[in-house]
């Protein structure tokens, strides 16, 4: 097997993939919950009845899997114990994941284990290295395809790579809303935008105003970001309204055509929207060196009023720590303004099988396709395990009562003072429908509303293919790309000026040879 570029420094071939954008579905298909799928006569069908059940599996996890602080060892069992499968788990520090996930595909095959997790960035290399094992034929002729009850199969057939599927998304990616403080928006008299001229002047009258209330003018800004370009993809998620419907990195047209959306009118336009944002005083200065936890803070403190981030359980988690700061904590959670559309859905990681595995169809059927089994094996993927992570039992959890039989999460073991949300599933991400979930009750309104909003006004983003020259290029080309950007919003640099350095510091060079080597390889 021919593994190139499966290197220990954490995948070279992928370090700055982007995306490509298509139509994302938010129809929802109602269908039962339960087990595994059936015949007419009621029997399971012949080809499942052929699998051979594993005696033992091997899977590497980053830290989105129940850790070792949070009883791990409490979740193996339970697993063991509904499968009658060993199950032994590799999780290395979450920060240095990719580094030992390169270390270990490097080491030889030997050393690979049965499944693993990999984010958009590791997949499509790993895959085109031929690592990874091709599911495709699993997937469908799956129980789990044939029982009615998947409702992202979109989701699914986004993580095609060449037509082929070599990593399973248990979860959507999810993406970010932009969330508005309504007093803010009633201290200073305006209503919820809906176009970008409305969000602009709702921007300046948050900077130029007293939208906070405390008497003082000027004292505030419109909105803030952890950073002006994303480190990742989808890159332009945390200021969708200044970007529109430009893009940062490689793009594929509806005509089959690859380029780079950098280089198209619509992006040097995005410039120059937060150009003239940022020189108003509508963005936080600080915007190019923020970290998310930065902005969180800020906003918790009143500094500013907009912030476009994370739907679904972080509209509780935003509500909850304005209140806890004596906020104000009543959010409004914006549908995409005109010019913005639909808001963009990250690429979801994927459990994938390596191509070592001895039973890959044994490991996706008792591994992967096991975790959407709607019953209790999707209950300890998505809460852990009863009376360690969640109970319903009568019992005070931080101050909060709960009766008998009541479905109620257990304080964190590894953040005390905090309850969980959950393990490694988010029930609202799952690309299942699951009537019997029992910890629906437990999300909070404002939670499923912002989910339910971005699903319903969302387009997904797809895994670009790794090319040889991607491997070589793009971080220096992403790094030149984040460089300028930086220096036309916060320095002022004109955007012409700006495209004369892209073309002087190799930047044009670089992305026409990525650009016709994925054409090229779209051809083939």
């Amino acid at each position: 097997m021919k593994l190139k570029k499966l290197v220990a420094s954490g995948m070279a071939v992928t370090m700055a993939m982007s995306v490509v954008l298509s139509g994302c579905s938010s129809k929802k298909t109602e269908a039962p919950s339960g087990g595994a799928a059936s015949t007419e006569a009621g029997e399971t069908t012949a080809a499942a009845e052929e699998i051979k059940k594993p005696e033992k599996i091997t899977i590497m996890v980053d830290g989105t899997v129940t850790t070792q602080q949070n009883n791990r060892d409490a979740f193996e069992k339970k697993w063991e114990e509904l499968t009658g499968i060993e199950l032994e788990i590799i999780q290395p520090d979450h920060k240095a994941y990719y580094d030992v996930v390169g270390q270990t595909f490097a080491s030889g095959t030997e050393n690979w284990p049965d499944a693993i997790i990999l984010g958009s960035t590791y997949y499509p290399g790993y895959a085109g290295e031929g690592a990874l094992w091709d599911m495709t034929e699993a997937w469908n002729n799956s129980e789990l395809k044939a029982s009615g009850r998947v409702t992202g199969e979109d989701v699914v057939e986004n993580m095609k790579i060449d037509g082929k599927l070599y990593g399973f998304p248990v979860t959507r990616g999810n993406g970010c809303v932009t969330y508005v403080k309504k007093k803010w928006l009633d201290n200073v008299g305006l209503e919820a935008p809906a176009t970008y001229d409305e969000y602009l002047n709702m921007l300046k009258a948050f900077k130029e105003g007293d939208p906070d209330g405390n008497g003082v003018n000027g004292d505030t800004y419109g909105v803030s970001a952890a950073g002006i370009i994303g480190e990742e993809s989808p890159f332009i998620n945390y200021l969708p309204e200044f970007y529109q419907d430009s893009y940062s990195s490689f793009i594929k047209g509806d005509d089959g055509v690859w380029s780079d959306g950098f280089t198209k009118d619509n992006f040097k336009e995005a410039l120059k929207r937060l150009q003239d944002a940022y020189a108003a005083g509508y963005i936080d200065k600080e915007t190019l060196t923020n970290t998310t936890n930065d902005c969180r803070n800020k906003f918790y403190e009143d500094k500013f009023g907009v912030f476009t981030y994370w739907a679904g359980t972080w509209a509780s988690n935003l509500k909850n720590n304005l209140e806890s700061n004596g906020r104000d904590s009543e959010l409004i959670a914006l549908k995409p303004i005109a010019e913005v559309g639909t808001y963009l859905e990250r690429t979801p990681p994927v459990w994938a099988i390596t191509a070592s595995c001895e039973n890959p169809e044994g490991v996706y059927k008792y591994l992967i396709e096991s975790m959407l089994d709607g019953g209790d094996m999707q209950t300890l993927w998505s809460y852990g395990v009863e009376d360690v992570h969640w109970s319903t039992k009568a019992e005070t959890i931080l101050e909060k009562n709960y009766t008998e039989g009541q479905f109620h999460t257990k304080e964190s073991l590894e953040r005390p003072g905090t309850q969980y949300t959950k393990q490694h599933l988010d029930s609202m991400l799952a690309v299942v429908g699951w009537d019997n979930n029992p910890g629906k009750d437990t999300i909070a309104p404002e939670a499923m509303a912002a989910q339910e909003l971005f699903n319903e006004n969302c387009r997904q983003a797809q895994v670009v293919p790794s090319t040889e020259e991607m491997a070589t290029y793009n971080g220096d080309l992403t790094t030149l790309k984040n460089s300028i950007i930086a220096d036309v919003v916060v320095q002022g640099l004109s955007v012409d000026e700006a495209y004369k350095r892209f073309e002087s510091d190799g930047g044009v060079k670089w992305s026409q040879m990525i650009v016709d080597s994925l054409n090229a390889q779209e051809a083939k």
